[in-house]
């Protein structure tokens, strides 16, 4: 098994490609150690010293980690994790909550406004992020604010403020009059 590695826009995360799939159908966010009790996986990486974070993408794992360590001490320890685990035959989440779905349900007068939120943000922002090891998901609307929130690679990142207002906000904003403003929420 070859599992490649990539860079993301934040430092502190790593994107780990084992070659096949990791999640089936939609994403899984490990924000804590105490997150992963349903996944192999996660608790298998979560047991390298160093790893803060985790989020599970279609064929992507990324990896947070501690500032004040760095990759080269700890990559090779996930790199051994996430092998031992794909060639273990187990799961990569067991029981309910398999995966997550994305977003945030939302109804009311402002649903077809939602409707249009949600579908910019799966076909022109979740890909992109993707790309970066991340993934931003609909949280809520109230009064044209867009709550969003921000996962793996993207949660802590740099340039993620960079990423909610001169990005998502002004394609959202462009395309939906009635969004006036992005604002990211903590998980």
């Amino acid at each position: 098994m070859f599992i490649q590695t990539e860079s993301t826009p934040n430092p502190a995360t790593l994107k780990f490609l084992p070659g096949q799939a990791v999640m089936p159908s939609g994403t899984a966010d490990f924000p804590t150690s105490e997150a992963a009790s349903n996944s192999p996986l996660a608790l298998r990486i979560f047991a390298v010293d160093g790893v803060t974070a985790l989020f599970f993408g279609p064929d992507f794992i990324t990896v947070t980690k501690e500032e004040a360590i760095d990759w080269n001490h700890i990559k090779p320890a996930i790199l051994g994790a996430v092998m031992e685990h794909f060639q273990s035959g187990d799961p990569v989440m067991q029981g309910e909550g398999l995966a997550a779905a994305g977003h945030a349900e939302h109804s009311g007068e402002d649903a077809d406004i939602v409707n249009q939120i949600k579908e910019l943000l799966d076909t022109r922002v979740r890909p992109a992020v993707a790309q970066d090891g991340g993934d931003i998901t609909f949280h809520g609307f109230d009064k044209g604010v867009v709550y969003l929130h921000m996962q793996g690679a993207c949660a802590g990142c740099p340039s993620s403020t960079i990423t909610l207002k001169m990005g998502i906000e002004n394609l959202l904003r462009h395309y939906i009059p009635e969004v006036t403003e992005v604002r990211p929420v903590a998980a």
